[in-house]
Parts: structure tokens; sequence; C-alpha cells
């Protein structure tokens, strides 16, 4: 959210900042009935922080306040959400700053301390509390469950591309010695390893040799992995197919062209969100223009690519697959409409706009039931 909907009595409330870090924690508050602004330096200890909310709170009352809301916050980063849980667990309103959203002095070399990035946050903060726009913006928290569901797709993602690089990785060993059609691709590798020769004739070196076979071994056991998230992924789904997210995965792998990974990915990381309108779900993804205008000059930029960069990816590869197992649809004769006999290039631009269009239809698909014009369906199992 850009700005608070709750009306902000700052008589009444105790707000503070965190300026995380692995080593100590940095907490700024805003107390009424104090001018002072407390600043405090605490161990990375949850129950310390507490008990200093605490303190503060009744050093407001002392002070003759009634504090009806306490409100702490900081900037997402590597300690993720767990702190929010544990906060709001107790009570406590907690809000995460989107660190992007935060604007920061562009003086070439500016000062930047804990002291000073704790007063800032705690001026856009309140600024946000106070229904202003402009400020920050806050990343929804999501739940312990929430987030390990996304862990199998992102696992997942990070085992291919190590795949990925050690397959080119012993293809360029192979290539500098001059062999060609060796594929490592095959169970049948490290066997062929064995008889092959440079042209000259020569076998392979020693050291080399060995360390290829270390590669083919890593391969085998990253594509076990691989193939024990899909088992796994089968499992879960097969044993709560009326879930929310699983009904939603496997309404959407029932569209011929999307595979259960795709839909499992877009699921989880995007169409599992309560998002208010199509224009949340496009920018979420980074799909959207980024204009720059002043004065008489405009211009588009580009994709802002601000959002998920996972589900900007897959709905890129998502677009061209759609286009080869979905010839008959709407969406694919609007494309194909807009791009008859131009170059590559005007090609590439439109497909951004129909994976923006695809996003957007398969979020009306299930949230609302509302099909897709012309799309071909898998039939129901």
């Amino acid at each position: 959210m850009s700005r608070s909907l709750l009306p902000f009595d700052q008589e009444k409330a105790v707000v503070a900042v965190i300026e995380l870090s692995s080593t100590s924690w940095l907490v700024a508050g805003t107390l009424p009935g104090i001018a002072r602004r407390p600043l405090k330096k605490l161990d990375p200890d949850p129950a310390a922080l507490s008990r200093l909310l605490d303190r503060w709170c009744e050093e407001a009352t002392s002070k003759g306040r009634q504090i009806d809301r306490v409100i702490v916050a900081y900037e997402a980063g590597r300690d993720g959400f767990w702190l929010a849980r544990w906060l709001q667990a107790r009570g406590m309103e907690t809000h995460v700053i989107h660190p992007a959203s935060v604007a920061v002095s562009r003086e070439h070399r500016r000062s930047k301390t804990d002291r000073l990035d704790t007063a800032m946050l705690m001026r856009v903060f309140l600024g946000w509390l106070r229904g202003e726009r402009g400020h920050c913006g806050m990343v929804a928290i999501p739940s312990l469950a929430e987030e390990d569901a996304r862990r199998p797709s992102r696992e997942r993602e990070k085992l291919v591309g190590e795949k990925t690089r050690i397959i080119n990785t012993i293809k360029a060993a192979m290539q500098r010695l001059g062999i060609r059609g060796f594929n490592p691709a095959l169970k049948r590798a490290a066997k062929q390893l064995e008889s092959l020769t440079t042209p000259d004739g020569d076998p392979l070196p020693p050291n080399l040799r060995s360390e290829l076979h270390r590669y083919l071994e890593r391969l085998s056991v990253v594509r076990e992995q691989i193939a024990m998230i899909e088992r796994e992924r089968l499992v879960r789904l097969e044993a709560a197919p009326d879930k929310k997210t699983n009904a939603m995965v496997l309404l959407l792998t029932r569209i011929v062209g999307v595979g259960i990974e795709t839909a499992d990915m877009l699921v989880q990381e995007l169409l599992s969100r309560n998002l208010r309108d199509r224009r949340a779900v496009a920018r979420y993804a980074g799909l959207t223009g980024a204009p720059d205008e002043s004065g008489a000059r405009r211009r588009e930029k580009g994709l802002s690519k601000s959002g998920n960069a996972r589900v900007r990816r897959g709905l890129i590869q998502l677009a061209w697959r759609f286009l080869m197992f979905q010839k008959g649809s709407g969406l694919a004769q609007w494309y194909r409409r807009r791009t008859v006999g131009d170059a590559p290039t005007p090609r590439k631009k439109m497909i951004v706009a129909l994976a923006r269009k695809l996003l957007i239809a398969f979020w009306r698909m299930v949230t609302t039931g509302e099909l897709p014009a012309g799309v071909v369906l898998r039939p129901a199992v």
C-alpha cells in the first residue's frame, strides 16, 4: 500500500522504526507527550525490543497519555518477515517498508549512517501513517506457510540454472580441445567420456577427465534433486486438490501449453495474492511502462521491471509458447493482427503486451472463473 487507510492520532500512539543489521538493531521512537526522540541500540534480540517498546509506552503513560497503538516498521531486507510476524503475534501493529519506495538524497557523496537512516525512515513512516501518498510503500507480510510454499519453485529455478551452467562448462572444455558432438546431458555421457579422443587421436588429459567426471556427478545430483522437487509437488497436489492454491494450479494446467511448473510459479508468486485490480496485477509483475516526460520531451523507457522478476521471465516464455499451442485463441489472433509483416523487433515488443494480457486473463480465470476467449482446455481429470 502507498498510504495508510486507518485514522492516525499521534497523541495516542507509540511509533518506532528499526534499522536492522546482523550485529545490532538501532531503534528510533516517537512518543506522545515527550519532546525528545529516543534512540536505542540493541542486540538482535526480539525480547529486548519488546521490553524497550513496553518501557516507552510506560513513559508516555506517565505523561498522562493514553496509548492505543504501538506501531513498528522496518525496511524489507535479509531478515525477511519473521520479526514482523513475531511482533504481530504479541499485539503490535507492524509494517515492512519497501526499500525502493523511499526517496533518498541524490547528492554525490551523501552521508549515510544508521542514525540518519532511522531518522529518514521515521519521517516517511509518519507521512505514510497520516495517509499521505508518495512517502513510501509497504510490503505485504506473508505467513510462514505462504513463504514456505514458494520455496520449491524457487529452488527448482536455481537448480535448473546450475544444471545449465554445468552443461555449458563441460561443452566449453570439450570445445577447447576441438571435440564436438559430445552431449553431457545424456545418461551415458560418463561412459562415452572414456572413449573420447582429440582430433589428433590423443586421449583426454587425465586431470581434465577427472574434472569432467566430477562435473557429471554433480549434474546427476542436480537432476535427481529437480526430479525430487517435481515428485513432491505432485504428491501435494494429489493430497489436497481442493486447497485454494492447489485448485488454482490445477485449473491453469488445464490450459493447453501451460505446464505444472509455470502454473505453480504463477500461483505461488502472484495469483494467490490479494491484488485489487488488473493494474495492480500487471504492476506487481513489472509489466507496466516507465514514461519519461519533462517539458516538451516525452518518451517511453520500456518496462519498469520493478516487480517480480521470476513472474516476468516466466510470462515472456509462456507468451511465446502460448502462440504455438493456442493459435485459435483471441489473444493469439490479437497478437498476429498487430504483428503481421513486421520485423522481429516489433514482434518482440508486442510479446510483452501479450504477456501482460495473459497474466490478467489468468488472474481473472482463477479469481472469477472467466475463461479467456478461444482457449483450448485439456479434459478435466
